[in-house]
Parts: structure tokens; C-alpha cells; sequence
């Protein structure tokens, strides 16, 4: 399956209660040749109105945290856990996860990502921990199955909580190093 062919099957599906409230799908978006992901938990009202991830005030906030570290859209790719926006932007349920990870598993398998970075707590006990604390456990390096995975607090996290983007600074500056350490040429051929 290419991923545009996944894609489409994303657009038409309706295995949770989230098909009828959605205005659109909210796939994925960045180069299919990146070897660095980043996963949020779920679409927020600008996302499904978009259709595109990470676009609202959380996404600015996002796209200047990339920029920090000469990373952009241009250069990874980001997704969620789920696809379709849950009412009111709550935490996506058990079930509704359930029902989308098999398509986050999908894009992974043909991304083939060397890096995963989690955009917080529900994409990281999702991908990374059960037991995962962001509070304690953000930036911590795990490897799963040759993919290095860490967490950063959530964009809208810092929104609402400003003290924690000291730590979110440090967070980003070791995702570059662990970038340069396992990507050496990475930012050599692509730009930000």
C-alpha cells in the first residue's frame, strides 16, 4: 500500500463515533522521505477545519519550536494518534485510539523513521510507555525496534503553562544533537 493509497482509505473511514462529527480527515503531512516523525494525540478545531495537523495556535507555537533546530514541515513529517477531531478537543478515548493506530502503524511502516518524537502525554503512553509522565519523562531517549522515541510537552501545553518552555528549549536542543549523533548528513542535504 503506497501512502496515498492509505490516505484514501484514512478519508473514508468510519470505524468510531468520530466519522460523524468530523469536518475532515486529518492524515498527515511532510516529505515521505524524512526519517524524523512527529505524532500529536489528535486534531484540534483548526486541524479539522484544515484538514492539515498542527495548524492553529499550537501549530505556530510547534512550527517555531522546528525552527529552533533548522527543522520545518519541509523536512518531517507530523500526524496524530487519531485522525478525526474528538468533541470540544478532549483526550481521544481508548476506543478511538484503538480504532486509528492501525493507520499511524501504516504511515510509520512506510515512512521507516529513525526518529519519533511524541508531541505529549497521549501520543507518548501510547507509543512509547503506558506509564509515561510527560512531567517526568520528557526528553528521555527510549529505542523500540530501531526507531529513537522521546517526548516534548504538548504545543498547546506551553500555550497554556509558559514555565515549562525552559525545559521544552533543553528537550528540543538534545533532539538535535540526537539528530546530528544519528543523522550525521541529515542537515546537509535538507533544508529547514
Amino acid at each position: 500500500m503506497t501512502m496515498e493509497e492509505l490516505r484514501q482509505a484514512c478519508l473514508a473511514c468510519q470505524s468510531c463515533p468520530l466519522a460523524a462529527t468530523r469536518h475532515s480527515v486529518v492524515f498527515g503531512v511532510g516529505p515521505e522521505d524524512t526519517p524524523i516523525l512527529f505524532v500529536g494525540e489528535g486534531p484540534g478545531q483548526h486541524e479539522d477545519l484544515q484538514g492539515e495537523p498542527f495548524v492553529g495556535p499550537a501549530g505556530q507555537l510547534l512550527d517555531e519550536m522546528l525552527s529552533i533546530i533548522d527543522l520545518s514541515r519541509r523536512n518531517c513529517y507530523i500526524t496524530n494518534i487519531v485522525k478525526c477531531r474528538p468533541p470540544r478537543n478532549r483526550d481521544p478515548l481508548e476506543t478511538e485510539q484503538d480504532a486509528c493506530i492501525g493507520y499511524l502503524r501504516r504511515q510509520t511502516a512506510l515512512l521507516r523513521p529513525r526518529i519519533l518524537v511524541c508531541l505529549g502525554r497521549i501520543a507518548a503512553m501510547r507509543l512509547i510507555d503506558r506509564d509515561f509522565r510527560i512531567t517526568r519523562d520528557h526528553g528521555r531517549w527510549v529505542e523500540h525496534g530501531g526507531i529513537w522515541m522521546t517526548a516534548l510537552f504538548h504545543p498547546s501545553a506551553l500555550l497554556r503553562d509558559p514555565s515549562k518552555r525552559p525545559d521544552t528549549f533543553r528537550d528540543l536542543k538534545r533532539l538535535q544533537a540526537k539528530i546530528r549523533a544519528e543523522l550525521p548528513d541529515f542537515y546537509a542535504t535538507r533544508q529547514p
